[in-house]
């Protein structure tokens, strides 16, 4: 079985077809994410009248993102690909991944404010710019596209339908929280030689930190683009909504 198991191709790590950028599987993956993360969208009102459906949606979630770390690490150890310079959990959508799992279940609003702005980035980030070998119907493609939406996924139930809303000090705060994190993988990765969160080097694939400029100049480049990203997100997820739902409430009192 174990052999059978072994040299399936769907699971072989040696003999699969090779990633494309912008290939029919990495459009088509994308697209399928960008679907269910609508029809959560427009379902948000009845999920968030039944909690009942919220609970079955939440626990959900938090076993989509545990198996499919759980199957990773045991794809790893099946293949004996484990090695703690490359594979341990300590880039940033893993990162997030594992904080998201926590968030589902305490509804933590420190953890939510990371998973918001650096998950839903990260992860999104990924998703355009896949650092990633195999193609579709390999595991680590189908496993790949599968946690990174499903950490999109977290943050956003977190804000659709639990409604937790955030100030303007969530983004310094974010970063501030978010650099907490490079800093100690930075540690790690000078005393083990490795390259986490690319805060190395840039990835051998094409991404978008190709944009950014030469190592180490595209991490303060990062920096900035974080920022700006995160206070765009705070913007167009709360800013403007709380501000529409102002409005609208004195114009009823106007009219009453």
């Amino acid at each position: 079985m174990h052999r059978v198991i072994a040299n399936l191709s769907i699971f072989n790590p040696y003999d699969a077809p090779r990633f494309e950028f912008l290939s029919l599987a990495h459009i088509g993956a994308v697209t399928f994410i960008m679907v269910l993360l609508l029809v959560m969208l427009l379902y948000r009102q009845k999920l968030k009248h039944s909690e009942s459906a919220r609970k079955k949606l939440r626990y959900t979630l938090l076993a989509v993102l545990v198996l499919s770390q759980l199957m990773l690490e045991a794809w790893y150890q099946f293949y004996d690909l484990w090695d703690p310079v490359y594979t341990l959990p300590l880039e940033l959508c893993s990162i997030t991944l594992l904080l998201s799992c926590v968030m589902l279940v305490t509804r933590n609003r420190m953890l939510y404010i990371l998973v918001f702005y650096a998950g839903i980035c990260g992860a999104l980030a990924a998703l355009m710019t896949p650092d990633l070998i195999y193609t579709f119907p390999h595991f680590r493609f189908i496993q790949f596209f599968i946690a990174h939406g499903a950490i999109i996924a977290a943050a956003l139930y977190m804000t659709w339908i639990e409604q937790i809303r955030l100030t303007i000090t969530s983004v310094p705060l974010s970063m501030l929280l978010l650099n907490v994190i490079a800093g100690i993988v930075w540690c790690f990765n000078q005393l083990f030689g490795a390259n986490y969160m690319f805060l190395s080097h840039k990835p051998e694939s094409p991404s978008i930190l190709d944009m950014l400029g030469p190592y180490p100049y595209y991490i303060l480049v990062e920096e900035l683009v974080a920022f700006v990203l995160f206070a765009m997100m705070y913007t167009f997820f709360f800013y403007i909504p709380s501000r529409a739902t102002s409005k609208t409430v004195s114009e009823d009192q106007v009219t009453l």
